[in-house]
């Protein structure tokens, strides 16, 4: 059994190259965005940037970052495969309960949207959140399958870190589900900061619904839920505002602050 010295040095490795990174960067970027001298309301955040002006080079970096991205999920399964167990059994990442999965997935998409744009809109009112342009992909045949692969890639990366590997090792540092809860919703809001206050809190409100679904009595068979259904409703989340918004009214968007 390893020590708490050990898992909890296992944990911030994991983070550090993964969501705690994203964090720090998160944190820098909110505090340079304060003191820019350009109010937050009169910035932008492009959540899916071109990386070459060269349509098939494009393509590749784009595929090579989802790629690498991924990976801390890889080093996090890996991980909580020791003693001969299954990781993806362990976290709900199998496909036995697949219609089950993919129904509570579409419950949580639509308990969360509402709340999450209704946080967003909020904050660019009171001029605390940035602009957020969703894509800045130009089009070509593979822009949506790529913000598709973006979206499920998001979903899995969060949803595996920051809590199915995150409840496993601390719920062996003794955590209690209260301390899990807030640790990880704290985390989810943090990488989002970026984007200004209003999704922060958006955020942090989505990791509480999440975290306290995964954990929950009533869904979780021995204080272990299911994963699947929230990378099905976190990615369900992210193809709405990577694609979906090109459906939603001009005047809708421009009024939010999305383009």
């Amino acid at each position: 059994m390893p020590s708490n010295r050990r898992v909890a040095a296992e944990v911030w490795i994991v983070l550090g190259l993964s969501l705690g990174q994203s964090a720090v960067y998160a944190l820098v970027n909110i505090a340079a965005r304060l003191t820019a001298g350009t109010p937050l309301a009169e910035q932008t955040a492009t959540l899916n940037a071109s990386r070459s002006e060269r349509p098939y080079l494009d393509l590749v970096y784009q595929l090579l970052s989802i790629g690498f991205a991924l990976v801390p999920v890889a080093l996090a399964l890996y991980l909580l495969s020791d003693h001969g167990r299954s990781a993806v059994r362990l976290l709900g990442l199998d496909r036995s309960r697949p219609g089950r999965d993919l129904g509570w997935g579409v419950a949580l998409a639509a308990a969360i949207g509402l709340p999450g744009l209704a946080f967003y809109a909020l904050g660019r009112a009171l001029g605390i959140t940035v602009e957020v342009q969703a894509s800045a992909l130009d089009t070509h045949w593979w822009t949506v399958p790529v913000l598709l692969l973006s979206a499920f890639q998001n979903g899995l990366l969060e949803e595996v870190i920051a809590v199915g590997y995150l409840f496993e090792r601390t719920r062996e540092l003794g955590w209690n589900r209260v301390r899990f809860v807030v640790a990880s919703s704290l985390l989810r809001g943090s990488y989002h900061l970026y984007q200004g206050f209003g999704p922060f809190l958006g955020n942090v409100v989505m990791g509480v619904v999440f975290s306290w679904f995964y954990t929950s009595p009533r869904f979780a068979a021995g204080g272990r839920g299911r994963v699947a259904p929230l990378v099905v409703a976190h990615t369900l989340l992210d193809v709405v505002a990577f694609v979906g918004y090109a459906l939603v009214p001009a005047e809708w968007r421009e009024a939010l602050g999305i383009r």
